[in-house]
């Protein structure tokens, strides 16, 4: 219970830091039109996506420890599955990245 309650407060955190910071970085003081802030929404949605690919790499991390914890003498084929493992969940979170980036700088 208290880890949830610490992640739960992390990821609060995080998203109000990213709220009050991330618009001074982005905003240009004579750009005010809807569909600059429109863009920004959009941009901020498929952000979204990246934290999907946290939370897998955490769950791959868990088992991955739990595993070699059980059955230490095959950690190397364990912790290279895992590898590959977060691998794929981290695709995910770039695909995102790639987006969001293409949504504030192109579209």
């Amino acid at each position: 219970m208290l880890m949830t309650e610490l992640i739960n407060n992390v990821y609060a955190n995080l998203f109000s830091a990213f709220a009050t910071i991330l618009p001074n970085f982005l905003a240009d003081a004579n750009d005010t039109s809807t569909g600059f802030g429109l863009k920004m929404i959009g941009a901020g949605l498929a952000a979204v996506g990246m934290i999907g690919a946290g939370l897998g790499q955490g769950i791959i991390g868990q088992g991955a420890c739990m595993a070699i914890g059980r059955n230490p003498e095959v950690a190397s084929k364990i912790t290279s599955t895992m590898i590959i493992g977060a691998g794929i969940a981290e695709s995910g979170a770039i695909y995102a990245l790639v987006i969001a980036i293409l949504i504030i700088f192109v579209a």
